[in-house]
């Protein structure tokens, strides 16, 4: 039987990097994103996450790939939407529009996607730093990735006995375009926060996946969170 590997936000970033160690194990890969992923032998599924049909349009198309005898997937929710905002601007618009995507789009997928999902599966989820903690100047982006925290574990609960596990991955700052406009191209300014743990630089993309893609593997892990970055310095 396939192994499948649905990653939301594979056109750049984490995504790209976890798309192309997935299609180095043997998986069929299926990238959800506004943009084609730059990885050959992805299959494309363009969607708008942050509306409830873009999100149940995606998993269709998702489950028009996986007809007949359906092996082991790996559904990895990477898409992620970061505004600069803080408790005091926030308006409800904004906010809605980032737990669109780093939330209800998780939720939409899953209940969709899940039903087709055989033992030996998972779901993984891309935190952040800020699922745990705070910074000023990213408060809708906080409070999503605390949400997300919270659907992992919530789905850690309700798919026990079914063999599906669920993890979170949770990046330190990465070397991602998302990170780059978040931080207005300050170059000098980036290479300073990734400075901030044990090995004085930025998290690469690709170390990323490569936890991503133990964290399917390991079954073990079901409903942890996983730290991936480079021990950070705590102020």
């Amino acid at each position: 039987m396939q192994k499948t590997a649905i990653i939301t936000g594979a056109s750049s970033g984490i995504g790209a990097a976890t798309a192309e160690q997935f299609l180095a194990r043997g998986y069929d890969v299926i990238s959800i994103a506004r943009r084609p992923s730059p990885v050959q032998g992805v299959i494309n599924i363009a969607a708008d996450l942050s509306t409830d049909d873009g999100a149940v349009a995606a998993a269709q198309a998702c489950k028009a790939h996986l007809r007949g005898e359906v092996g082991q997937i790996a559904l990895v929710h990477n898409a992620s939407l970061m505004l600069k905002d803080s408790a005091a601007s926030c308006e409800t618009e904004a906010m809605m529009r980032v737990l669109a995507v780093n939330v209800l789009a998780v939720n939409t997928l899953n209940r969709h996607l899940l039903p087709s999902m055989p033992a030996g599966s998972s779901v993984i989820f891309v935190g952040s730093t800020l699922s745990e903690k705070a910074v000023a100047g990213a408060y809708s982006y906080v409070v999503s990735k605390h949400a997300q925290l919270g659907q992992m574990r919530a789905t850690c609960q309700d798919l026990i006995g079914s063999g599906i596990h669920t993890a979170m991955v949770c990046p330190g700052f990465t070397d991602t375009e998302m990170l780059k406009q978040h931080l207005g191209g300050d170059t000098d300014l980036m290479m300073d926060i990734g400075s901030q743990n044990g090995f004085g630089r930025l998290v690469r993309p690709e170390e990323i996946a490569g936890v991503v893609t133990w964290a399917h593997e390991s079954p073990v892990v079901n409903g942890s969170v996983i730290h991936a970055n480079l021990g950070q310095i705590e102020h």
